[in-house]
């Protein structure tokens, strides 16, 4: 079959998605969080296919493996997003012209939402679910890092599917080639949004190759400023959080940023990252300050502080005010997500401010930058861009909206 007719297929089966009420969706949810469950060994066996072609040393290597307690909270997530209020039919604006008119904008769904992505098998799941409840038809472009998990993840959604009746060309998985991204992103007419998540140039190629409508997610350079008036204990449990909690995520932290008033402290504030045997890239007055103080240590380059590094590694770097630690996060951030550590309320604020990235913290780590932990439910990736979307995208960002007009037989001038 040609993709295009996938695409066909789909863009048929999205308008059905209108017919379904909100029940019958939550009812799809339920039944494909028990498949996951009850067929967790087949979709183990087919992860550890994947597995096996990875060296556990990779970073991706964490965010390709799933185990059953992964695929319990897959499950629970779907389950999660079941129990959420609809997203549609939600009333926006309503007016009434001086002629008699009455509009009313109400949110629909787009219709058929892209997604490419890269080792994330657990991503096939939660776009799924997020797309049904939110009434769009979904295309799935998955690496080849993860291929014989997402296939096995597609056929226990379609499974469920035709056992309750609904057209199973609601979800599709494209092969693993680039040529089918290529078609993806050309898909005009049938694709109405297409949502990247994974690195830097996965992206940047969408962006750069779309016909169709893009939102960019995922890349994330992530900044954490401790100010003089910092807290030390709290300093340090949230830096470690936010740099080891999982070092593949894109809310992990990237750089550090330490005021020059707290170098002292600086051995003690990364201490607990050598638990994890965390690198540190250290420009010269904090490599100074940690030499024979810290065991994993580098000189930074001027790399090191604009990569994403998605391992146990981290860039630190002394800052002599608050000004010079907001034109860093200026210079090197994505405008995902930013972090203040700090006593200083009127500090504190002013960063929130001025800081351009769509999450921005104050004494938490960047690791609560996530759909489920912002009450959202599952998400279908982090936007970083400032037109339509950002942040954390859950149900309501897989919505638009049309106007209704109702009459009286009015005629324009």
């Amino acid at each position: 079959m040609q993709l295009k007719d996938v695409f066909e297929q789909v863009k048929v089966a999205s308008r059905g998605l209108g017919l379904m009420t909100d029940e019958e969706r939550n009812n799809v949810l339920n039944a494909v969080a028990d498949a996951i469950v009850a067929r967790q060994t087949e979709i183990l066996a087919a992860n550890a296919e994947d597995l096996a072609r990875m060296e556990p040393t990779n970073p991706l290597y964490d965010r390709l493996q799933l185990t059953p307690a992964r695929l319990e909270g897959i499950a629970a997530d779907m389950r999660n997003v079941a129990t959420l209020p609809s997203p549609l039919g939600r009333e926006t604006n309503k007016r009434t012209l001086p002629n008699g008119l009455r509009l009313r904008r109400i949110s629909v769904p787009f219709g058929v939402v892209g997604v490419v992505y890269e080792a994330r098998p657990n991503v096939t799941f939660d776009v799924f679910a997020l797309c049904l409840k939110s009434g769009n038809a979904c295309v799935l472009k998955g690496g080849r890092d993860a291929e014989a998990s997402n296939i096995k993840a597609v056929a226990v959604i379609k499974d469920t599917l035709r056992q309750l009746g609904v057209d199973e060309n609601v979800v599709a998985l494209l092969p693993a080639t680039h040529e089918a991204t290529a078609e993806m992103l050309s898909a005009v007419g049938y694709i109405d949004v297409c949502i990247p998540r994974g690195g830097r140039r996965l992206i940047d190629f969408v962006r750069d190759n779309a016909r169709v409508p893009v939102i960019e997610t995922g890349a994330g350079v992530v900044n954490t400023y401790f100010d003089a008036e910092g807290d030390l204990e709290m300093g340090k449990a949230i830096i470690k959080n936010a740099k080891t909690r999982r070092v593949s995520v894109c809310n992990a932290l990237d750089c550090l940023l330490v005021h020059i008033e707290r170098l002292d402290n600086l051995d003690k504030l990364v201490g607990p990252l050598a638990e994890k045997n965390v690198i540190l890239y250290a420009d010269e007055r904090a490599y100074a300050a940690l030499d024979g103080k810290y065991p994993y240590l580098e000189h930074a380059t001027e790399e090191s502080f604009g990569t994403e590094f998605m391992d146990y590694k981290m860039a630190v770097k002394i800052v002599d005010t608050f000004d010079d630690a907001l034109e860093h996060i200026a210079r090197y951030g994505s405008g995902h997500s930013e972090s203040i550590i700090t006593d200083n309320s009127a500090f504190a604020h002013e960063f929130q401010a001025r800081v351009d990235a769509a999450c921005v913290y104050w004494n938490a780590p960047t690791s609560f930058t996530d759909g489920a932990q912002f009450g959202l439910g599952a998400e279908i990736g982090i936007s970083t861009q400032k037109l339509g979307p950002r942040g954390p995208m859950g149900l309501e960002e897989l919505t638009t909206y049309k106007w209704l007009i109702d009459g009286n037989g009015q005629t324009r001038p």
